[in-house]
């Protein structure tokens, strides 16, 4: 599959992938590779790398067997996780308990990706946030709204699929003024928890977590497009994700009515 590789900043790419809706419309997806403290590699997500691609992926790290890991973040990311492993056996592998459960045959890392133990282990390199307030595996199948966020501090670069979205118009219509814009995915509303707080506790992670990754320059969305800073013509990425909260006001406000 063809796949187009950004260098984000010095240690961290983005590759865009394709990933067509009932074989039709391409929304795409990503794939990240990390260049972590210890001079090994990880992947965050997966993709069906083509061979352009994995000889570009060689030469970055020197040798694929230096990629440490693949860490899959999103629950309802599996397309292309058997490949990822066939390209990268030596990697290990992690992934959320949906994954697990997916594919038991492959070899699992014991530490699921929404796991602090895994979390403490990537201390050094990455930050991570689960979503509150939301199912982390929803039952409706349709519902893709939470993943593991990861924030590279190293290089200002928050790795997110679906929770997060960013919408770059094209160029016509940026030139009218109608610009870019980041939002939550427009799943929330049915990936709140059916509970009293459960729109408070969504409110206060996600208050915190922009407070706390306030530093994030770069945004690498899935099945969108990557808002890195050198091209950002608008608000700080900081700026973007408050205005995000604020946009989904009214979804917290509904939940709020009907379940305290």
């Amino acid at each position: 599959m063809t796949s187009n590789v950004i260098t984000v900043a010095d240690g961290f790419w983005n590759i865009r992938g394709s990933f067509r809706i009932k074989g039709l419309i391409d929304v795409g997806t990503q794939v990240s590779l990390v260049r972590l403290a210890s001079g090994k590699f990880v992947f965050l997500d997966s993709y069906s790398l083509d061979r352009a691609t994995m000889r570009r992926v060689a030469k970055l790290t020197g040798g694929v067997e230096n990629v440490e890991a693949i860490l899959n973040v999103h629950p309802f990311h599996t397309v292309h996780v058997e490949r990822m492993h066939e390209l990268f056996p030596q990697a290990a592998l992690h992934g959320t308990a949906r994954h697990r459960s997916r594919f038991p045959s492959l070899p699992w890392s014991k530490a699921n990706c929404e796991d602090r133990a895994l979390h403490r282990r990537y201390a050094a390199d990455f930050e991570f946030s689960v979503p509150r307030g939301v199912d982390f595996i929803s039952a409706d199948e349709n519902v893709h709204f939470s993943s593991v966020l990861v924030f590279h501090p190293e290089s200002s670069t928050l790795h997110v699929d679906d929770t997060l979205v960013y919408l770059r118009l094209p160029g016509p219509l940026r030139a009218l003024g109608l610009g870019d814009s980041v939002s939550f995915h427009p799943t929330l509303a049915s990936a709140l928890e059916p509970r009293a707080g459960a729109a408070a506790d969504f409110h206060d992670w996600a208050s915190e977590l922009i407070e706390r990754w306030r530093g994030a320059e770069n945004l690498c969305a899935a099945h969108t497009a990557a808002l890195l800073a050198r091209d950002n013509r608008g608000a700080p990425l900081h700026e973007r994700l408050l205005e995000a909260l604020d946009k989904a006001g009214k979804t917290l406000e509904r939940h709020r009515r009907k379940y305290g």
